[in-house]
């Protein structure tokens, strides 16, 4: 009896582990794909994004502590890592666990440990107070339900003195607030209304930031916690 089930068994299991290499090697290969596909999407963003500046902006140093809020696979959180060196910290934050995945990956393969990553909440980022220098808002203003409450978020994270950036795009002439949602736009005027009201001081505001070929307008306001 034992004989005949060993018979049957033998097969079913090779049958499985042949399903299993096959479906371990349909992922691996489809995110080998995925990281490549975002190598080429962020080599061209770097013709364009002005990240250089944008980093210039959160005036940060060796050891300080950066958040990156809405960082997504990570295009800015890389960049950030290097900048604050080992001694120092990025935080990424994002909903998507799907993007943080790869950011996760994407860090480990660079070998950059210093970069932590938190799941948020639509009205709650979970960060630590008082711990961060900066904070990152690249295209992601426009995403926020609730952007007061996140704003209160930011700024119990920032230790006084500490750096808010936000870029995103500036809707089209006449758009009006639907149209606004619908095509991923901020109006600078109410994101900077947004932070007075929230305390912020209003460092500098560049309302035609980056304008590339065939997209909207860029803008960055860059603000401080008192």
């Amino acid at each position: 009896m034992l004989k005949r089930i060993a018979r049957f068994l033998r097969p079913a299991l090779v049958l499985l582990a042949v399903f299993l290499v096959v479906g371990v090697g349909g992922v691996a290969f489809q995110a080998i794909r995925t990281l490549q596909r975002l190598n080429a999407v962020e080599a061209g963003r770097d013709s364009w994004q002005k990240p250089g500046q944008i980093i210039e902006a959160l005036n940060l140093k060796d050891g300080n502590s950066v958040v990156d809020f809405g960082s997504g696979a990570g295009y800015f959180a890389l960049k950030l890592s290097d900048v604050v060196g080992s001694r120092g910290g990025v935080i990424a934050v994002d909903l998507r666990n799907l993007s943080l995945l790869f950011l996760r990956l994407r860090a480990f393969l660079q070998g950059k440990h210093n970069i932590r990553i938190i799941v948020g909440d639509p009205d709650d980022p979970h960060l630590p107070e008082a711990s961060a220098d900066s904070v990152l808002v690249l295209n992601t203003y426009h995403e926020l339900r609730d952007p007061e409450s996140i704003l209160r978020h930011l700024s119990r994270a920032l230790r006084p003195g500490g750096r808010l950036v936000i870029v995103d795009r500036t809707p089209p002439a006449g758009a009006d607030s639907v149209e606004n949602v619908a095509h991923h736009h901020a109006a600078p005027d109410a994101v900077e209304a947004d932070l007075r009201k929230e305390s912020f001081n209003i460092i500098s505001r560049e309302d035609t930031f980056i304008h590339p070929p065939g997209d909207e307008v860029w803008w960055l306001i860059t603000a401080s916690k008192p």
